[in-house]
């Protein structure tokens, strides 16, 4: 128990000394991606999705499942679905290290899905890689939370 305490200390002063030490092109770069990355979601754009997601994926739903790659561009394209436009709130980009960040931000997620309308509060956080000249998505969590009276 004390070795993980110890752990969670060093990441806890490491990270955000990584991002401070980040080049302010690579938070523009990361920011640009993950900009890209929720579009093509929205825009249910299979092909961009397939390039930006990495194989090996790991992606943990709202319920707590984990899944794949296919999973997750499925989950985003299927034939009967239509997003609404979303905000971002509360969104955090964070350099982790060379060619590696996140992305987190909490949004309300709505549309239709075969033809009924959905509306779900979620946040995410999404851990990006480089790969070349380019990033991926290595790993999507998502927790689903209760939309608050409006």
């Amino acid at each position: 128990m004390r070795t993980m305490t110890a752990i969670i200390l060093a990441l806890g002063t490491a990270l955000p000394a990584a991002a401070a030490d980040a080049p302010a092109s690579e938070v523009t770069d990361l920011r640009t991606f993950a900009d890209a990355f929720d579009a093509a979601q929205i825009a249910q754009d299979r092909a961009a999705l397939g390039r930006m997601v990495a194989d090996d994926l790991v992606f943990i739903d709202g319920s707590g499942k984990r899944y794949g790659k296919a999973f997750f561009i499925d989950g985003w394209t299927g034939a009967d679905d239509d997003y609404d436009p979303v905000t971002l709130s509360d969104r955090v980009i964070l350099p982790l290290g060379p060619g590696t960040g996140l992305a987190s931000a909490e949004t309300i997620l709505s549309g239709r899905s075969a033809g009924k309308p959905f509306r779900v509060r979620i946040r995410f956080t999404d851990i990006f890689k480089r790969h070349g000249n380019s990033w991926q998505a290595t790993y999507i969590h998502v927790t689903r939370m209760a939309i608050e009276s409006e």
